[in-house]
C-alpha cells in the first residue's frame, strides 16, 4: 500500500514530468474536494495526504539509496492542496459557494506550486538536500506555503489593480 500511496496509484510513473503529473492529478482532486466540501474538506484532506505522504515515502524508500526518486508524488498532492488551501479558505472565508472556485485561483495555485517547486530556493532547496524520506516530504510542504502566499499576492495584486 505504501508504495501505491507513494506513487499515487500509479500516476508517478506518467513520462515525462512524473511531479507535473502528480500537482496536475492532485489540482483536478483538490478542487473536486473544494466543490465537494469547501475549505473545511481540503483542509482535512490536505492533511491526510501529507500523514500518508510521511508514511509511505518513508517505508517505500527504506531500503533505496536515493529517497527522492521521480515516480513519488505523493509529496506534490500535499504541497500542491497546502497551495490550494489560501484561495480556497480566501473563498470560505468570504461566504461565497463551494460551487465557485473559479480557474484564476486554482490555476495561480497550480503554476506557483511548480515554479517553487522546480526551482527550489532557500529553504526548499535545503529541505530537498536533506536526502530522507523527510526531506522528500518537507521540501514539496514549503513549495507549497510558499505557492499559496504567492497566490494571495498575485489576487490581492489582480483583485486590486486590474478591478479597481
Amino acid at each position: 500500500m505504501d508504495k501505491q500511496i507513494a506513487t499515487l496509484f500509479g500516476i508517478g510513473r506518467m513520462r515525462p514530468g512524473p511531479g507535473t503529473w502528480g500537482s496536475a492529478a492532485a489540482i483536478l482532486l483538490g478542487v473536486a474536494l473544494h466543490r465537494i466540501g469547501h475549505f473545511p474538506l481540503l483542509a482535512v484532506a490536505t492533511l491526510i495526504a501529507t500523514v500518508a505522504g510521511f508514511w509511505a515515502v518513508g517505508r517505500f524508500t527504506a531500503d533505496m539509496a536515493d529517497k527522492d526518486r521521480p515516480e513519488i508524488v505523493i509529496d506534490e498532492v500535499a504541497g500542491q492542496w497546502i497551495a490550494l488551501l489560501f484561495p480556497s479558505a480566501g473563498f470560505w472565508l468570504m461566504g461565497l459557494p463551494a460551487s465557485m472556485f473559479p480557474y484564476p485561483g486554482w490555476l495561480a495555485a497550480f503554476a506557483f506550486f511548480r515554479l517553487f517547486d522546480i526551482w527550489k530556493p532557500w529553504i526548499i532547496g535545503r529541505a530537498d538536500r536533506r536526502g530522507d524520506a523527510m526531506g522528500v516530504m518537507l521540501d514539496d510542504i514549503i513549495a507549497g506555503i510558499f505557492a499559496g502566499i504567492a497566490t494571495m499576492i498575485a489576487a490581492g495584486i489582480a483583485h486590486g489593480v486590474f478591478m479597481s
